[in-house]
């Protein structure tokens, strides 16, 4: 049956500001759906409070609320914008628990206002704990022994009865807040008392722990007719016991076998239909690895953080598709859009590999607990796609920017093989590398298997890595063309065989990779939008889907489009967010606009850049030189922007500049000037202006004379990097040693540490927009905290409240002397201490900022 149409006017709610478990995927489907609504010619509303997103852009929604997410503000809005329908499923838990709240006030049967996609009753009995159970119980779907209490003392007594270690579970919480194991009694009464006090109807889940089974997710779609498909399904590397988002996974499933494939994919859809959901849904599960037992850890009735590894995995936009359900549509009329000619009732088929990589902020965190569990510790994450579990695997590790190019992580190439074994039995965001430096040595695999319950397939792949990183720094400068060959196929970049076969020549110069399309349909059909991804099996599906394009154009007597190509800012971490993935997206909407060829590059399968239909194409692959090169050979463009991606984008513009592709907009060695220290020195001393003393240093030794000469306390931080990445203010000599001997450890020394006088004062921050001669500023943001606390943590007030006009005046006025100096063409962002008067600079960035949007 076709649209509803009662449904005339819709609120939807988003999931509010980034959280850990609750990051950019929200926007990228928070935005999917309003363009969905509107493209029925459905008036659309949002509530958001997160300003860096798409979403809450005027052109995406008809009305955007930029206000606190609570149920008073909602009901305000829908007093005031009387729609018909609320949407509560692609928000996140913020956006359910907000719609259980209005439901639950009364509010809805009072208005009329009708919640579509899932009613109350839905929400609660996958949500619920206890209703959970039942309603698993009516299905004769196994679950794990718990019990649900709201007492620390009922916890306890649960634990005795059931055995430990258990497992506590918040009710109504995301991404396993408050949750965690539990070994013993103490650990139970810290945890238990912790989930009681952070869910909102003080409820906690104690289950039985079943750690070491593998951990299996399906995403899967219903309509109101009860049409069910499963989208797709995935395999977590690590087993039960390490939350989803923090695990290595994979899509689809690798070590199943088609009994259990079925029998869990016929469970998954079955549940779906008994909690009646229209929409996307995602159910986890637990599968004991030498038998058929299984066991439902979770059911999520909403669009989920895995649903956007499930659309950008297959192709199948699964927010759009939810949006399209939600307002009365059947699967069997939605069209498939990569395709254009099938429908959304169609299974996806994946003929390719992907890998889904988190990032963790434990290189910004030096002295945090690395271990894992069952709450989400990642920030974000990286996707990749290859024609093998091993080509994967190598193209996540070189995009997570820990600067590492294989699996190969030092630290422990210093171990004895006991001391690697032993290390084996911690969980933490390095234990993959660890498996790898056990593998490398020859390790039984029984070994690894009886510790990690990583399973032998994934052992048997990474093996082949192993053997393949030790084959090549066996060569000893003799590399042969079988052998290179095979290094490009699984992964190895150029400069890695270099370095491991300790060549300086290849067999074979400029080996240039091809381009394979994700099309939801394993080429069965033609596809329209597809995207890309690169493979060293001599296809290249990019180039002729290229040709085909521009023999159309040239048929069709149009001018040939202008190409740029804008490179995106990677995975998610603090301090990178998802800021740049609105300018990125504004990069190429504003391309597309004015008759460009947008074409984007990333490798982040949470934001709205890599949507299938956001640039003309797509390559989904790492960020790093030869990449783009491979990208480069195959689209020819014109030119590119590097801007908007953040310090992943920036750390690609002198490579641009070495291969001879104009970067559109500011120079590359502008940016260069502003982040080198001494070519920055020699920049504000032609401008004319002050800025605090300061010296570069390499090693501990220059760091305490360069102290002792300009007085301490001083502000430390290592060049090129965001986010305030290590930046602490010394106040004594310990705190200098201790800094740079974490420093020279986590950071290579090609640039150095940068020593500053630290100035007590307000911090104030400039973003400017330039043309290369006239400028203009929006305004001057002011910090609330003392200088010395990164911007990104201080509360902020636009305008500036404190300053005087003479303040103001000589912000402009520098603020205009480095953009002309620079020759700024685009954003500016420029931070600046004020003390006494005097306004000192504090760093200039010629790109967009975290404070754009």
């Amino acid at each position: 049956m076709p649209k509803d149409p009662r449904i005339k006017k819709v609120l939807v709610i988003g999931s509010g500001p980034i959280i850990i478990g609750q990051a950019a995927e929200f926007d990228y489907s928070g935005t999917q759906a309003c363009r969905a609504l509107k493209a029925e010619g459905i008036e659309t509303v949002l509530l958001n409070s997160n300003p860096a997103t798409i979403m809450t852009d005027p052109d995406v929604a008809d009305h955007v609320y930029i206000e606190p997410m609570t149920l008073e503000v909602v009901e305000r809005i829908l007093d005031i914008e009387k729609p018909d329908s609320v949407l509560p499923n692609l928000g996140g838990q913020m956006g359910l628990n907000l719609s259980m709240e209005l439901a639950r006030s009364g509010y809805l049967d009072r208005t009329g206002i009708r919640l579509l996609a899932c009613n109350p009753e839905t929400i609660d009995r996958a949500e619920d704990r206890e209703l959970f159970k039942e309603t698993m119980e009516k299905l004769h779907q196994p679950i794990i022994p718990s019990e649900v209490v709201e007492t620390l003392q009922d916890a306890l007594d649960c634990a005795d009865r059931i055995g430990y270690p258990v497992i506590v579970r918040p009710a109504f919480t995301m991404g396993g807040t408050g949750g965690g194991i539990c070994e013993t009694r103490e650990k139970l009464i810290e945890i238990g008392t912790n989930g009681l006090r952070l869910s909102p109807i003080h409820q906690i889940l104690v289950e039985k722990c079943i750690a070491g089974w593998k951990e299996i997710e399906y995403e899967v779609m219903r309509d109101h007719k009860g049409n069910v498909i499963t989208v797709c399904n995935m395999e977590n590397l690590d087993p039960v016991g390490i939350h989803t988002g923090d695990s290595v996974v994979v899509a689809p499933s690798q070590t199943l076998t088609d009994h259990e494939y079925q029998m869990l994919r016929t469970a998954a859809l079955d549940i779906i239909t008994e909690l009646g959901i229209e929409g996307g849904c995602n159910c986890q599960f637990a599968l004991k690895p030498d038998s058929f037992d299984y066991a439902v850890i979770e059911v999520n009735p909403r669009v989920s953080r895995s649903s956007a590894l499930a659309s950008k995995a297959t192709g199948y936009p699964i927010a759009k598709v939810a949006t399209k359900i939600a307002i009365g549509y059947t699967l069997d009329e939605i069209t498939n859009d990569v395709t254009g000619k099938t429908c959304a009732c169609f299974e996806p088929a994946l003929d390719y590999i992907v890998v889904k990589y988190p990032k963790w902020p434990f290189d910004k965190f030096v002295y945090a607990d690395k271990s894992l569990g069952t709450q989400m510790m990642a920030t974000g994450e990286v996707m990749s796609i290859g024609n093998s579990f091993e080509a994967a695997m190598m193209k996540a590790v070189s995009s997570i920017e820990l600067g590492m190019d294989t699996l190969t992580h030092k630290p422990f190439e210093e171990l004895t093989d006991e001391e690697v074994v032993e290390h084996m039995h911690v969980q933490d965001a390095e234990r993959v590398f660890c498996v790898y430096e056990a593998l490398k040595r020859g390790i039984d695999h029984k070994v690894i298997y009886d510790i990690t319950k990583i399973d032998w397939w994934f052992l048997d792949k990474m093996q082949h890595l192993a053997d393949l990183e030790k084959g090549l720094a066996q060569c000893n400068g003799v590399l042969s063309l079988e052998q290179y060959k095979t290094a490009k196929k699984y992964g190895f970049q150029d400069k890695t065989i270099r370095r491991l076969a300790q060549v300086d020549t290849l067999p074979v110069e400029n080996y240039r990779a091809g381009f394979k399309m994700v099309d939801t349909c394993a080429a069965e059909f033609s596809a329209n939008t597809p995207y890309f991804y690169s493979t060293y099996d001599g296809d290249n599906e990019a180039a002729s889907f290229i040709a085909e394009k521009e023999a159309e154009t040239a048929a069709k007597g149009e001018p040939k489009k202008k190409k740029v190509l804008v490179f995106g800012s990677g995975p998610i971490r603090i301090g990178q967010g998802i800021e740049f993935d609105y300018c990125s997206v504004h990069c190429v909407w504003t391309l597309k606009k004015n008759g460009c060829e947008a074409i984007l590059v990333n490798n982040n399968p949470e934001t709205v850049s890599t949507d299938f239909d956001t640039g003309d194409r797509l390559y989904f692959d790492p960020l790093n030189p030869e990449s783009v090169d491979n990208i480069i050979a195959t689209e020819k463009p014109d030119a590119c922007v590097v801007q908007f991606g953040g310090q992943t984008a920036i750390k690609l513009a002198k490579h641009m500049d070495e291969i001879g592709l104009p970067i559109l907009g500011t120079p590359a060695d502008a940016i260069d000037e502003a982040e080198d220290r001494e070519r920055f020195d020699e920049l504000l001393e032609r401008c004319n202006i002050p800025r605090a003393p300061g010296r570069t240093v390499f090693n501990l030794d220059e760091a305490l004379a360069a102290a002792e000469e300009i007085g301490l306390p001083v502000l430390m931080r290592p060049s090129y990097v965001l986010g305030g990445q290590n930046m602490i203010v010394a106040y004594n000599k310990a705190d200098i040693i201790e800094y740079m001997g974490v420093i020279t450890e986590h950071v290579d020394m090609d640039h150095p540490v940068l020593l500053d006088k630290y100035i007590m004062g307000t911090e104030c921050e400039v973003d400017a927009i330039c043309d290369g001669e006239n400028f203009l500023i929006p305004g001057i943001m002011e910090q609330v905290e003392r200088t010395g606390v990164h911007s990104g943590d201080s509360i902020c007030v636009y305008p500036a409240q404190h300053l005087t006009q003479d303040e103001i005046d000589t912000m402009v006025d520098y603020t205009g002397r480095f953009a002309r100096e620079l020759h700024v063409t685009g954003l500016v962002n420029v931070q600046y201490a004020v003390s006494h008067g005097r306004v000192y600079v504090i760093e200039v960035n010629p790109r967009s900022s975290r404070t754009v949007p």
